[in-house]
């Protein structure tokens, strides 16, 4: 559902339906979790269901008591989880995969009427933590019209802006080239998202304004320093996501533009643009709220 096959006939970005996990396969949880299927109460030895699940369990296979094993899977649950919710066009969202619900890794579990496919309601805290972030991500989307627009990102200076609606970051904060774009090495990259580069209008025929956004990606196994984008000497950024964390919550609110983003090893973080007052303004507001 990308530009290159949807745009040139004209189809837009609802056109596409993004997901991750769906009623065949795996839940998200299982994902992380196992790295084979485990069909065996199927009947079938083992024989029915893909093979090719793309998962990866961590280190142990199903269910462990290891900590280090649990956080990290919870990580990669929420930049899954993010990398959905912050794409263009529909998403997807498996039922159960907001609260960590799993098949104990079988991934065809259509003749199972019990505790293999049905859905826990009562979840426990680690759970009610993943379903807390879900809904700040669907929130994000919902308040911010840059999050889901109905027609593709160009790529180009939108006329009378003077600016891209869209820009690919290296993690020096400079815009990748078409080079370094396809080298495969790559585990780290920014895509900056224009608010101010609009395109679309609203049902009154005006221009659709929001803030501009950047999305921060980090796939390797360390930490990477992410020089953030300088594009006004009076705004800076905020944290708005931060995968590494369950709260969402980075330890420095504010940081300056050219600020370097301490981007954790597999996580994902969003961040907006703002400028000091307007961060000094939401902090008494969030203060204020009873």
């Amino acid at each position: 559902g990308s530009s290159d096959i949807f745009a040139p006939s004209g189809r837009q970005t609802y056109a596409s339906v993004n997901f991750i996990t769906c009623h065949d396969g795996f839940t998200l949880t299982d994902l992380v979790s196992y790295s084979e299927r485990h069909n065996e109460a199927n009947g079938e030895d083992n024989r029915d269901g893909t093979p090719e699940n793309y998962s990866t369990n961590w280190g142990v296979e199903g269910e462990t008591t290891s900590e280090r094993v649990r956080q990290l899977r919870e990580r990669m649950k929420r930049n899954l989880l993010a990398s959905v919710l912050f794409s263009q066009g529909v998403r997807m969202l498996l039922g159960g995969d907001e609260f960590g619900r799993s098949q104990q890794g079988n991934n065809n579990a259509y003749c199972q009427d019990n505790e293999i496919s049905w859905l826990n309601w009562d979840p426990n805290k680690r759970d009610n933590e993943l379903l807390a972030f879900v809904r700040r991500l669907i929130a994000l989307r919902r308040d911010h019209p840059v999050l889901r627009r109905r027609s593709f990102f160009q790529g180009r200076r939108i006329k009378g802006a003077g600016i891209k609606d869209i820009v690919w970051l290296q993690p020096d904060g400079r815009e990748m080239t078409d080079q370094e774009w396809n080298q495969q090495f790559a585990r780290s990259l920014g895509v900056l998202l224009s608010g101010e580069a609009a395109d679309e209008l609203d049902e009154r025929g005006k221009l659709i304004r929001d803030s501009t956004f950047a999305i921060l990606m980090n796939s390797h196994h360390e930490e990477i320093r992410f020089i953030l984008p300088t594009r006004n000497p009076h705004t800076g950024w905020v944290t708005l996501v931060d995968t590494s964390c369950q709260t969402s919550q980075n330890a420095k609110r504010f940081y300056s533009a050219g600020d370097a983003y301490p981007l954790q090893a597999r996580s994902l973080a969003l961040l907006v643009e703002r400028a000091p007052d307007q961060v000094r303004a939401d902090d008494r507001r969030r203060t204020q709220d009873p």
